[in-house]
Formats: structure tokens, sequence, C-alpha cells
């Protein structure tokens, strides 16, 4: 089940949402976690026993670490076994035939690998109950000694399957003492409706013109349709993303919860390190608390620093699957990051602020390219196609059709890709208008019955994280 589906909007929403605010507060818990479990099987059923025992599991090791606080060598063992079995459940489902496979190329054999089915959200929901663990050993949070209140909060599914990360610090007073309010419900469904179009009305759309794109032999392309498509990628990647993060946190505030930002207008930055402090947050955020700053993070010389960058960005193309172009993809940002703060930050610094944007959205859009093509020789060609190096010709009848049908559209994902009509929208309610405000209601429905209408026809509706 997904966030944008007839099935999900109209009967799985409003009755969890009705079932939730007649129950007593003490059975809202219970009502989430069955909620959660019902909204995962919808497309897991088999999975979901996985997810089960990693909820008891971290369960119990964070109780057992606190029982063994004073005996630090119990307790660290307990802390090491849980990050073993998450990790090792992780790399079994998401890496153990990317491994027999490369093994299999190295010393010529022929092992068997069976490629299992990815549990949806299993890289979300392994790092949160990692945080959990790891924070408890730490000493950061308390031990959460209810168990259906710790099944909510690793279950939950407004952000089970494609996030934000949600740490378990990044709600645990809210789990138990959380104020649901029909303001905070209406924030919520506000941002709902915003992460839905963003979704349906623009990354679906475009990314139907990647999709035609892509399918178009590469010795077929010209240099202009390449262009064309790899931006349009780059505005699905970030709408479909991004619509989902917002549902996810609008969804979120409907229940009580505030869960963390995960976009902030990544596209208008002006350096890499800017950019990856803009997009997917959350994921930054759990690298850098867990990875990072446990290496020593800048503390220990700038040698070890870009160590430390390199693993990071290592890791992160990891996480996002199990091929060598998302490896490649996290190096190419550990290359660019370091040699920004080596001297490439300095150097924008002096320049005007549009080559700096220029160079981001250059290298951004580049670097899609390294994550979409899980072929690195195709990797190689497209990139060569985008820059003239292929041999294609400029432009053909394919591309100016592209451009001209498309024109309207890339100005509209450009403008929606900025604050700028946020900063609208605040500066009108700032002045309070009367008919701003009875506007502004009647506005998100026709958006909602714009959405509908393009759902019950809809044939292209992918959500590109869930494969992650």
């Amino acid at each position: 089940m997904v966030f944008s589906s007839l099935v999900f909007i109209f009967a799985f929403l409003p009755l969890t949402i009705l079932i939730y605010y007649i129950s007593p507060k003490h059975l809202r818990n219970l009502v989430l976690l069955i909620a959660s479990l019902i909204f995962y099987a919808w497309g897991e059923p088999l999975y979901i026993l996985l997810m089960i025992f990693t909820t008891v599991f971290d369960y119990t090791c964070g109780l057992l670490i606190e029982k063994y606080k004073g005996k630090k060598r119990t307790s660290k063992g307990i802390f090491i076994v849980s990050i073993i079995v998450n990790l090792g459940m992780l790399g079994f489902f998401k890496y153990s035939g990317f491994i027999v496979e490369n093994i299999n190329k190295i010393f010529n054999l022929s092992l068997n690998s069976h490629n299992l089915p990815l549990p949806l959200g299993i890289s979300f929901y392994t790092f949160q109950t990692m945080s959990y663990v790891i924070d408890v050993y730490l000493d950061k949070v308390p031990v959460q000694k209810n168990i259906i209140s710790f099944g909510t909060y690793v279950t939950m599914f407004p952000q089970l399957v494609a996030g934000p990360i949600v740490r378990y610090s990044d709600v645990c007073n809210e789990i138990d003492n959380r104020n649901e309010s029909i303001y905070l419900f209406g924030e919520g469904a506000e941002l709902f409706i915003i992460g839905l179009a963003k979704k349906v009305l623009l990354a679906n759309n475009i990314g139907a013109l990647w999709k035609t794109i892509k399918a178009t032999p590469i010795d077929k392309l010209s240099t202009l349709s390449a262009w064309i498509g790899i931006i349009a990628f780059t505005f699905q990647i970030y709408f479909d993303f991004s619509g989902y993060s917002d549902m996810a946190l609008g969804l979120g505030k409907m229940f009580g919860f505030h869960f963390p930002e995960n976009f902030n207008y990544p596209y208008i930055s002006k350096s890499v390190t800017e950019f990856w402090r803009r997009w997917h947050i959350s994921l930054g955020a759990w690298f850098r608390e867990y990875v990072y700053i446990p290496l020593g993070g800048n503390r220990e010389g700038r040698l070890k620093q870009y160590r430390n960058i390199f693993i990071v960005w290592f890791l992160t193309g990891l996480w996002h699957g199990a091929s060598w172009n998302f490896v490649l993809w996290g190096l190419y940002f550990g290359v660019l990051v370091t040699l920004e703060k080596i001297f490439l930050l300095k150097w924008l610094d002096k320049k005007p602020k549009f080559i700096g944007h220029i160079y981001t959205l250059i290298v951004v859009i580049v670097g899609w390219v390294i994550f979409e093509f899980q072929d690195v020789s195709q990797v190689t060609l497209f990139i060569r196609t985008m820059f003239g190096f292929g041999g294609n010709p400029a432009y053909d009848s394919n591309s100016i059709y592209y451009l001209y049908t498309n024109a309207l559209p890339f100005i509209i994902l450009a403008i929606c890709s900025t604050p700028l009509i946020k900063n609208i929208v605040s500066k009108i309610e700032m002045k309070q208008k009367a008919g701003f405000s009875i506007a502004m209601p009647v506005i998100y429905m026709v958006i909602m019955f714009v959405c509908t209408a393009y759902l019950v026809n809809e044939s292209y509706n992918p959500f590109l994280y869930f494969r992650f």
C-alpha cells in the first residue's frame, strides 16, 4: 500500500483516524501499532514476521542493557549482539546476492544465490531500532519498558517504508505523552495534500518523460535529449521523495507526532556540502551521529577527517542498494565533499552565488546518472552523450519535441523547487487577510480533487525510494 493510492486515502487512512480518535488515550498506541502492522502486511505479509522479530529483539536488548548497566562487559556484549543481529539481517536480505555475485566473478565460481525479495523499508526501520539500542547503551535516552509503545515507534506506518529515519530520541517524549489537536491535525492534513500533489501532479508526470527517454537506446539519443531526460529524473526523484516525506510528516502530525524535516529545498544549494545538508536530512543526521562522530569526526586532524568522510559516503552509497553504481555514487560525493573542505568552498565563497548554484546543479545531475543506471557501462555512455563525447547528434526532432512539450512543466517544477511559493503564502498569511484564510481550505480541496482525478486512471505511480 502506498500513500498515493485510493485505497490508502479513502479507506485505510480515514478508518484508522476514526478508530484512533474514538479510542481512549491509553489505547491509541495499540491502535497505531495494529494499523501499522496491517499497512505493512498489505504488501509484505510474510516479512511482517521479520519486523515483529526485530521489534521484540531490540526491545529485549534495550531492557537487558538497562538491567546490566552496572556490569559494563555484559551490557557491552548485549549491545554488540544487537548491532550484529541487526546488520546481519540487513546484510542477508539486502546484500547476500550481491556478495555471492561478486565472489563468483572474482574467483570464477558458480555459487548459488537466492535473490530474496527485499523487505519494504528494512533499511529504514533497521536504522531506527539500531539508533534506539545505541542511545540506550550510551545513556542518551531512557529505556522503553512498554513493548506496545516501542512497537508503535518501530512500525509506525507514516514513516515506515521510506522514512524519514526517525531516531528514538526524536519522538521518545511523544510516544507516551503527545498532545493531539485540531490545529495540529489541520497542519498535518495540509502537509499531506502538499506532499500528495508533489508526488501525483509533479513527480509522476515528469517521471513519465524520463521513463520514455531512459527506454531509448543510448546510441539513438541526442545530447539535448539526454539532458532533458536526466533533468526530468532530477525533478522526479526530488518531488517523489520529498512528497513522500511531506506526507509522512503530515500523517505524523495527524496523530500528534513531530517527525524531523527531511528536505529543505536542496536544489537552491550553492555547494555539494550544502546540498547534503538539505537532502534526505534524516539519513545524513543518522550517519553523522552514529558513524562520523564515533570515528572521530573532525577532531583528530584533517587526514582522519577525510578518511571518516569517505567511510560515511561509502556506507551512504551502499545503504541505497546492493549495486556498484550506488557505491560509485557515494564515493563520487565523498570526493566532492572532501575537495570542498580542502579548497573548493573557499574558492566558491569568493565567486558570485550563481557560479556555486550552477556548479552544484551540474555535479548533482551527473550524480543522478550514476544513481539511476545500475550498469556502470551505461553510466559512462550516458555521461559521454550528455557532454557530446559519444558521437551522438547535439539535437534531433525528438529532443525538440520533448523540449517544446515540457517547457512549461519544467518552469513549474523549477519554481516549486524553491521556497518562492511558500514565502509568498507566508507573507499573505502574516497580513491575516480574511479572504485568504477562507480561500486556502478551498484551494487544498481543489488540489485534493485534482490529485484524486489523476489517481483514478493513473498507471504510472511508483515510489522510487521503496526499493531502498
